[in-house]
């Protein structure tokens, strides 16, 4: 899931947060930074030469590798936690509070989109020690979730939070065609033989809980229609699930849930969804055990297949990643009589280490390939395994029931040109060590010997799994062609690393990742090496799904205008500088928090994770040769007695002041501040001025005329959780202290913090999560806005008309006015108002993230997490 170069050593703490984000599971690994291998002492130069790689790599500590898989889990268990915390959300709840969003009122003026336009990721402007760029992933954008193609050029995609986009080009030129949608969420896509186009809303990969599927839609014309909310399949039934799979047979359209497995008669899409099987149906919202810590992982049906012989036989993959009493496969003799009985495939297929599985079927119905996951493997300790991936398996007689036969394994795809394989990038990370999060598996209409399967690499076989080639290897990095510099880099292009979707059609075959849309043709060419040299991006910049965690922006130094930066899911920092006409990656792997001098945009802080921040005063501007001597950006994370010792959020929150530039707050366990601005050298630069306490870490944090206020929780996941704020000066430890908030305050993610630029003790809380008319759990309260004029001694509820719907950013102008970015839109209260509004007109209903004032054209900046960073002139007002 991310990719990065500089040392973020592992903590004890981060497997205990980890622990508590999964609800009891336990965690599995300890850190990424580690597990790619590109960990370095400091000191130590990059990049390396192969042999010098692998050498280096065959002494390192096992229990040192293999902490992506961690780190992926835990934001995407973090993302949901902040929503759902602290119980579960019924069904209904973005639904109503869409429906709230339409009764109010739009303020003047419209919204521009600030980074429609294309993303390079191998920016040569950007060669710098923590940046990837020269890896071979090439034009990106966001995560990809859903793909489908026809045969006459056009292809459909899915952005993971971003809605769906056409091209009707065979790749780019793309048009968004479900913003009219209450969600842009996505789960799956799917072309019906009809012509049809499925779209699943309720992106599933975590297989855990999500409240923003607002269900199935049908587009009869999708070459020249668009989605609208008329177009949905079916009543309320699968609001605020995540959906896995969307099949057809038997006349019916199958939808695979996280609480259990649906059905509706294609013909139509009047009537409910029929529940057809559920394995643990008193854990679903509104039964006896559903405010249990666990009952968002009990329903969770992965995927779904019928025996090409027999429609009415139909098996099911029921599953929870980590484990459970009812993972398994399941079937019915005749769906339309019921009589659903565990079954254990005959054959190879271990009945008893099932985990997510994706099952493909050949054209002809003669061969059904699956991807299985191992609960197993996931549960062991770190350094004792390589992948968690338990194999890809044919059933060649074509039933789901078996018998099955071992195709491929992690071993023998890491032997197929893999740049995973263990001499390469090291112990701890071999090909499906993320199976639990990256899969797919398709078969070529033509040809049932012809497969592809998706894991964090793109792998083919063209004789039915007895050989395999890596066609999109995980990046460039340590293969004998690659060479940081372009002129010497004999390397092919690969896709971006984290396979989701793929799609056939047209001649082509299309795969969907974190870093978008590729394409090859479906028999291509390869090298020596196994790897495709005729993979093309598809992404040209007309399709922003980029998932921005923050917006950080500047004034730029060189020419007038505004240098614009933020931290994205797995695909590093963001910069976009006055006159640019393509965006750089000046920093890699998973973006973070982010901020910027506003009087030069150009002096940054960017985040990896968990507080691991570097600092750059040139926007780490670096054309080679990538070496950590030669980096323009410093290592500043915080810490105790070594970096990366202190316990913090995956997103970790950190800011300046707003009247001094030089004065920053960072939180985890402890509260940092650092008095040297862009100056500071190392770690040690900062003052821990504040313990928030054991367990707790930081999840806002905002500083205004030398008063921070930080928001923290712990535990931060439905069992037991608890929440808080702290203040006090940051040059006064002293008088740090924690504030006792009313007892009809709710017990929900204090996300955000906006604080009166004119008045610190007038100050703003944005509280995330749904209120407890839909979440199951003690205390949910009401409100999404409190307001405090006495230092947060008391507090008033100032959320009045807004919709019920989770707030992760507040900011106040300097003329009194509120700006809030929700998980629906962005609203503003003028000044002396009481009722809010939304914020202009033309942003996309998808996920606001964080909310920023840039001087330089007085305008507000709000980043989305799957449609980009956006921009209002406050002039319009």
């Amino acid at each position: 899931m991310s990719k990065f170069r500089w040392r973020k050593p592992a903590t004890i703490a981060s497997a205990v947060l980890l622990t508590a984000a999964l609800g009891g599971v336990a965690a599995t690994n300890h850190d990424v930074l580690e597990a790619l291998g590109l960990a370095q002492e400091p000191g130590a130069g990059l990049p390396m030469q192969p042999r010098e790689r692998a050498e280096m790599l065959a002494g390192e500590d096992p229990a040192e590798a293999g902490e992506e898989a961690f780190e992926a889990r835990t934001i995407a268990e973090q993302f949901a936690q902040a929503r759902y915390a602290p119980g579960v959300v019924s069904p209904g709840a973005y639904s109503a509070a869409y429906s709230q969003l339409g009764s109010l009122a739009a303020t003047k003026g419209s919204w521009r989109e600030a980074t429609k336009l294309r993303y390079d990721a191998d920016d040569p402007r950007y060669r710098d020690y923590a940046s990837n760029s020269s890896g071979g992933a090439g034009d990106v954008t966001g995560r990809v979730t859903g793909l489908a193609a026809d045969n006459g050029g056009f292809v459909y995609a899915a952005g993971a939070d971003g809605g769906v986009w056409r091209s009707s080009t065979g790749g780019g030129n793309w048009t968004p065609i479900a913003d009219q949608l209450p969600s842009l969420s996505s789960g799956d896509l799917v072309l019906a033989t009809d012509g049809s186009l499925w779209y699943a809303t309720g992106e599933a990969n975590t297989g855990g809980t999500s409240y923003v599927g607002a269900g199935v839609y049908r587009l009869g014309s999708p070459r020249t229609g668009q989605f609208t909310s008329t177009d949905r399949v079916g009543g309320t039934e699968l609001e605020s699930t995540v959906i896995n799979k969307v099949r057809f047979f038997g006349g019916k359209v199958w939808a695979a849930t996280n609480r259990g497995l649906f059905s509706h008669p294609m013909g139509s899409s009047s009537g409910a969804w029929h529940l057809e099987f559920t394995p643990n149906p008193s854990y679903l919202p509104g039964g006896a055990n559903a405010g249990t810590a666990n009952a968002a992982y009990k329903n969770i049906v992965n995927d779904v297949a019928a025996d090409p012989r027999n429609a009415k036989h139909v098996v099911v993959a029921s599953a929870w990643r980590s484990g459970d009493t009812y993972n398994g496969f399941y079937e019915t003799a005749d769906y339309t009589a019921g009589g659903w009985q565990k079954v254990n495939p005959t054959g190879a297929m271990p009945a008893d280490d099932i985990g997510y599985v994706t099952f493909a079927f050949s054209a002809d119905g003669g061969k059904l390939y699956a991807i299985n996951q191992s609960p197993k493997l996931l549960n062991k300790p770190a350094g004792n395994v390589n992948s968690y991936l338990d194999g890809i398996y044919v059933s060649n007689t074509g039933s789901p029931a078996g018998p099955w036969n071992k195709i491929a394994d992690s071993s023998k795809l890491g032997n197929s040109g893999s740049a995973l394989k263990q001499t390469v990038i090291g112990k701890g990370y071999g090909p499906g060590i993320q199976a639990w999060y990256n899969q797919f598996l398709t078969v070529d209409p033509a040809n049932p010997n012809h497969i592809w399967a998706g894991l964090e690499e793109v792998y083919e076989s063209t004789d039915g799994g007895a050989n395999w080639k890596t066609i999109g290897p995980y990046w460039n990095f340590y293969f004998p062609c690659w060479n940081i510099s372009d002129t010497k880099n004999t390397c092919p292009d690969s896709t971006h690393p984290d396979q989701h979707s793929v799609a056939v059609g047209n001649g082509f075959v299309y795969v969907g990742n974190d870093g978008g849309i590729y394409r090859r043709p479906i028999n291509g060419q390869t090298n020596r090496d196994g790897h495709a040299t005729d993979w093309k991006s598809l992404n040209d910049g007309s399709m922003d799904a980029l998932q921005y965690y923050s917006v950080a922006l500047g004034k730029d130094p060189a020419k007038a205008g505004t240098v614009v930066s933020g931290g994205l899911q797995d695909n590093g920092a963001s910069i976009l500088r006055a006159g640019d006409t393509v965006m750089g990656s000046h920093f890699g792997g998973d973006g973070g928090d982010a901020q910027a001098d506003p009087a030069n945009g150009c002096r940054q802080v960017q985040e990896y994770t968990n507080l691991a921040m570097r600092v750059t005063e040139n926007c780490n501007a670096n054309t080679g040769p990538g070496t950590l001597e030669t980096s323009t950006s410093r290592d500043i994370r915080p810490y105790t007695n070594a970096p990366g010792d202190e316990p913090a959020r995956f997103i970790a929150p950190f800011a300046p002041d707003d009247h001094d530039a030089n004065v920053w707050v960072a939180g985890g366990q402890h509260v940092w501040v650092n008095t040297k601005g862009y100056s500071i050298q190392n770690g040690k630069g900062w003052t821990n001025v504040f313990d928030l306490g054991a367990g707790h870490t930081a999840t806002s944090v905002a500083v205004s005329g030398g008063t921070a206020y930080v928001g923290w929780c712990g535990p931060c996941n439905n069992a037991g959780f608890a929440r808080g704020v702290a203040v006090g000066k940051v040059n006064d430890p002293a008088s740090w202290h924690q504030l006792t908030l009313p007892g009809d305050f709710p017990n929900r993610f204090v996300q955000g913090v906006g604080v009166d630029p004119a008045n610190a003790a007038h100050v703003f809380l944005a509280i995330n999560g749904f209120s407890r008319r839909f979440t199951e759990g003690p205390g949910a309260g009401y409100g999404h806005v409190y307001e405090s004029t006495d230092s947060g001694a008391t507090w008033k509820d100032v959320s009045t008309n807004l919709p019920d719907v989770p707030a992760s950013s507040i900011k106040e102008l300097s003329n009194g006015g509120l700006v809030l970015a929700t998980d629906l839109a962005t609203f503003y209260r003028a000044p002396g108002a009481t009722d809010w509004q939304r914020l202009g007109t033309g942003l996309p209903l998808t996920v606001g993230m964080d909310v920023e004032y840039n001087a330089v054209d007085n305008s507000v900046y709000v980043a989305t997490h799957g449609r980009g960073i956006w921009a209002f002139d406050l002039a319009q007002l």
